[in-house]
């Protein structure tokens, strides 16, 4: 085989146009021009110029990764002709903005996209279209493609480093990003926890020391990295250590240490919402209910391989369940009068309806798979949303005008009315769904929807009753949802049909896609980041899809196996023979 020799210009051209092409896309669409309000070093980086930073530093790493083959020349050259090529298009960008009145055609081609790519030296860019005075245009320019091609550089350096080494720089980095754009929620946090133990002077001191006005100051930016970088050179360093000592501990000390581990775990639990305050704990509650929906449709798609488009069918039928169950003003919007049960005693109702509607969707699609069951189901949930909506059943569950009145719950006669009060109710749902999901995948049911998962046809040559097999499986997914349901319904005390559109199940499924399909924990990592981070950054919400979209289709060529994979499918797709594998599927007579 014959093997490329000398720089590959064309490859790196490619990349460098693909660079410059995202930005220019990035910055047209107002992102960037959106981003230039929350700073992640206060006065000297904002968000916005982050942005453009990361990309070129991601697609300098990319040039290094295809080109270099472990030339340090080439890995070099990568990174510059990526920084000076990429950026060399923004800075055209902001010469044409005004000559050409970009604006009407792009309304986000504006002076405070100019300001966000100029480092606030617009007049520099507006002198040269009204007075023809180039000196100060070209230092902005210069500029502007030094800090691309160091930003490029860096990555094209970055992938040369050791595996240790790169690891350290990408977390210290990550690290400082993460926290200069949370810092208000750092902020917080930091300030509840000290408050907690009357320590508002020392929590000031901290925060004075890491923090600024918005976003981190450059000295905290400084201390953020090395001290995120150090906790993972140490952890690299001496990890697999402290690993092998706690193996080679007496099984009664280690049983100890993992309890005395849950204990803390515990505590932590209990004093989180003092911790988050009310904005975070409403958070926390939505991230909580999108993870029990999660665990549920985790068993139908990543435990069974059932792709099920209809979720939110079941989500609905939980809601409904406990709106008619408990409402004290059912008859402003139907005709029914209404039972007026507890919350407690309407969930097992609630729960139970969607098990019993799961089952009756399980019945029809028994022959069915892949694509056909996906069409099916989706076509399922769209016929429970259409029906909520209509007329037809307007006098039982009000149709347009939902359900009002729907009952707190109420534990040991305290009514959980706010969000730091229901956080304990979700998260308990959260933990019972998660406890009911591990036992269920290494049961004789569990590895039964795996073998099912991997060839119906063998499965059912090996003795596996498909029919029992699939109706559990659509069974338990929609016990979870109509929990997920019921509780949703008890914390907005009303329900909409539109509360209920085809974009919930397609946010369930791709948590569990971007945290890892089959995977239990990846489901929690999921909701954090398709669920939480977009409520942190809600100010951004009109681009809350494009970074969704973005999002997944990065994650899908970086890392298809999610962030925290299943051992099965990091192996089928990392090709990772040092896994162990999952045990065996067990049979049953048939």
């Amino acid at each position: 085989m014959e093997t490329k020799q000398g720089f590959d210009f064309k490859s790196v051209l490619k990349i460098s146009l693909l660079a410059g092409g995202i930005l220019l896309y990035l910055a047209l669409v107002g992102l960037l021009t959106a981003f230039v309000r929350r700073d992640i070093i206060y006065k000297t980086l904002s968000l916005s110029f982050a942005l453009v930073l990361i990309s070129n530093f991601a697609f300098g790493y990319l040039a290094a990764k295809q080109n270099s083959r472990g030339k340090w020349a080439y890995a070099l050259g990568d990174g510059v002709f990526v920084g000076v090529i990429s950026t060399l298009m923004l800075a055209i960008l902001v010469l044409l903005v005004q000559p050409l009145n970009m604006r009407a055609m792009f309304v986000n081609a504006s002076p405070d996209l100019i300001k966000a790519l100029t480092f606030n030296n617009q007049e520099a860019i507006m002198a040269v279209n009204t007075s023809g005075e180039w000196g100060a245009a070209l230092a902005t320019m210069a500029r502007m493609v030094f800090t691309g091609v160091a930003s490029a550089l860096l990555g094209s350096i970055t992938f040369m480093l050791p595996a240790r080494w790169r690891k350290v720089l990408l977390v210290g980095l990550v690290t400082v990003i993460t926290v200069g754009t949370l810092s208000e929620l750092f902020d917080d946090v930091i300030s509840n926890i000290f408050a907690l133990f009357g320590g508002k002077k020392a929590a000031e001191s901290l925060l004075e020391l890491f923090f600024a006005r918005k976003g981190l100051s450059v000295a905290g930016a400084i201390y953020t990295f090395v001290l995120s970088a150090g906790i993972a050179s140490w952890w690299d360093w001496r990890g697999s250590n402290v690993k092998e000592r706690f193996n080679t501990l007496p099984q009664k000390s280690q049983r100890g240490i993992r309890i005395g581990t849950l204990v803390i775990l515990f505590l932590i639990a209990i004093f989180l919402p003092e911790i988050l305050g009310g904005y975070l704990s409403e958070i926390l509650v939505t991230v909580a209910i999108f993870t029990v929906m999660g665990f549920g449709l985790n068993i139908v798609v990543g435990f069974a391989g059932l792709l099920d488009l209809g979720y939110v069918a079941f989500f609905a039928i939980g809601a409904y369940t406990m709106g008619v169950l408990t409402s004290t003003q059912l008859s402003q919007t139907t005709q029914l009068a209404g039972l007026g049960w507890n919350f407690w005693v309407a969930l097992p109702f609630a729960v139970g309806m969607a098990v019993l509607w799961g089952i009756m969707l399980g019945v029809p699609v028994l022959r069915m798979r892949g694509d056909y069951l996906a069409i099916v189901t989706l076509g399922f949930g769209e016929i429970i949303r259409v029906l909520a909506l209509s007329n037809f059943l307007q006098p039982k569950i009000g149709g347009a005008q939902g359900i009002l009145g729907i009952a707190k719950p109420v534990f040991f006669g305290i009514e959980l009315k706010t969000s730091q009060e229901l956080y304990y109710l979700v998260v308990a749902a959260a933990v019972l769904a998660a406890f009911v999901s591990w036992r269920l995948r290494d049961s004789r049911a569990g590895r039964s929807w795996m073998a099912l998962r991997e060839d119906e046809d063998v499965a059912e040559a090996m003795g596996i009753n498909l029919i029992k097999t699939k109706l559990l499986a659509f069974a338990t997914g929609a016990a979870f949802s109509g929990l997920a349901g019921a509780i949703f319904a008890a914390k907005l005390t009303s329900i909409y049909p539109h509360s209920f559109n085809l974009l919930i199940s397609i946010n369930v499924l791709s948590l569990i896609i971007v945290g890892g399909v089959g995977s239990l924990p990846g489901v929690v990592i999921g909701a954090f980041a398709l669920v939480g981070l977009p409520e942190l950054l809600r100010e951004f919400s009109e681009f809350r899809m494009l970074i969704f979209g973005a999002l997944l289709v990065t994650m899908m060529l970086v890392k298809p196996e999610g962030f925290w994979p299943a051992a099965t499918q990091k192996r089928e797709l990392r090709g990772d023979d040092d896994i162990e594998p999952e045990p065996a599927p067990v049979t049953e007579s048939a």
